[in-house]
This record gives C-alpha cells, structure tokens and sequence, in this order.
C-alpha cells in the first residue's frame, strides 16, 4: 500500500518530470519499481491530472485566449496535432499498457528519448511562429507526441523534437509542446479512469493521494515556469546526456541482477 511518504515522493517525480524532456512515466516506473509498488493507477491517474492542473495554471492567458476565438489558427492546429496523438493511443493502447507493465525495454526507451533530443538540437531552426506554422506542422508533432505513450519515451522530448525538426523557433515549439500536453494528459486520464472503473480495481487511500496530487501539482508548476524561463538559451544535449546515463544504468542493472526491472536475457 502506498504510504504519505512515497506519495510525496512519487508526486514530486511525476511533477518536475512531466514537462522536462526526460519521461515522467519513465520516472514513475523506475520509484514505483524501486518502493515494490504494484497496482496504483488511481494514484498515478491523479498525479498525471494535477499536473494538467499546473501547466493550466501557467498557460491561462493563452487557455482564455483559445477559448474566445476556438476557431483561430493556434486551437485548430491543436486539434490538428491531437487527432494522430488520439488514435495511436487508442488503437494500440493494450500494446504500450503491456510494454509499461513489464519494464523490460525501460532502458532502451531513455537511450532512444536521449538520441531525440541529440537529433533534435542538431536540427538548425527556421524560426517559424504561429503565422509560419503549418497544419502538416502539427501532425507531425502530434505524431511525435503519440509515440511517447512508451514509458520512457518523453512526451515533451519528442514534441520538442517535432516542432524543432520543422522549423519551429524554440520559445514558440515550447509553447504549443505544453499547449498540446493539456488534451493528451486529460484523455489519457479519462481512459485510465474508464479501465479501472470497468475492471473494478478502483482503490484510494486518500491522504497520500492528496499528498501526491498537491506535490505533483506545485512541482509541476515549478517545472512548466522553469522551461519556460531557460529554453531558449539550455540546449536539448544537457537532457539527453541525463537519459543516457540513466537508460545505462538500467540496462546494466538488467544484465547484472533484474532484479527491480527484469532481465534481458
């Protein structure tokens, strides 16, 4: 059962990662691996929400501003890049959820976010902004952000990546990767709450949920102002030497022992 402490723990992980371009579920993965916890999607369901909660509370001027004029380029081209997001999670959903469970290609999946943000840095910017953005532009991104449904496959890593690749300027890629995040976590959510629901595993101890849910919250505000404040000048490299090492580290402990991530062979 999960305890104040852990919640704490895990919420404060899922919230600083969320929206650096390093694998919030990747991380969450790896403590809840680490603390011998099995079966806590409510909680994790409730962290990812709080966080939808903080990149809101950062982004409402733009949220308000897209709800004024919901058919205007910027919302449209947020549709746009859902769309593919949407249906690579739904059709092949059961065989990410298989991959998430098992934690066997953890290792491999930080390694391969880490060679993204290296393509991604290296790709020179045409500068483009919202006037120059194109709606091939965001499927492109949306794309980017389906395929991070593997657990440490970073969403906002390969969102940026996305955007980078296509010209986007780095102030502007950043903007519309957090934009995009608020439909992906709020369905992802829904689906999650639809399977417990149906499977009636349904289960909440509510002090550490709550614990879990106003840390991830904060922590995840922190996180978006953070990126928001240094993107511009922090290279995408600094992230990826971190997913290296750490995608080493695993794969390293899978070949020595399995025992907290399961042997490769």
């Amino acid at each position: 059962m999960l305890n104040s402490l852990e919640a704490f723990i895990l919420g404060l992980v899922q919230g600083l990662t969320e929206f650096l371009p390093i694998s919030s579920s990747g991380h969450l993965v790896i403590f809840q691996r680490l603390f011998g916890l099995h079966d806590v999607i409510t909680f994790d369901v409730a962290v990812h929400f709080a966080t939808l909660v903080a990149v809101c509370a950062v982004l409402w001027k733009d949220i308000i501003e897209i709800l004024k004029r919901p058919f205007s380029k910027l919302p449209l081209l947020i549709v746009v890049g859902t769309i593919p997001t949407a249906l690579i999670g739904v059709l092949l959903k059961d065989f990410f959820d298989s991959i998430f469970n098992s934690a066997v290609t953890l290792g491999f999946e930080f390694l391969i976010t880490g060679l993204v943000l290296w393509y991604a840095e290296s790709v020179r910017s045409r500068n483009k902004g919202l006037k120059e953005m194109t709606y091939t532009d965001a499927t492109v991104v949306g794309v980017a952000q389906g395929l991070a449904i593997l657990p440490a496959v970073s969403r906002s890593g390969l969102t940026l990546a996305g955007a980078l690749s296509r010209g986007l300027n780095r102030e502007f890629a950043l903007k519309f990767s957090f934009l995009m995040s608020i439909p992906a976590i709020l369905g992802a959510a829904v689906l999650d709450v639809y399977d417990t629901v149906k499977a009636g595993s349904l289960s909440v101890d509510v002090l550490p949920l709550v614990i879990g849910m106003l840390t991830a919250a904060v922590s995840g505000y922190l996180s978006v102002r953070f990126m928001l404040k240094v993107f511009s000048k922090t290279s995408l490299k600094v992230f990826s030497y971190y997913v290296f090492a750490l995608g080493i580290i695993i794969i390293i402990e899978q070949l020595v022992s399995g025992k907290y991530f399961g042997k490769l062979f």
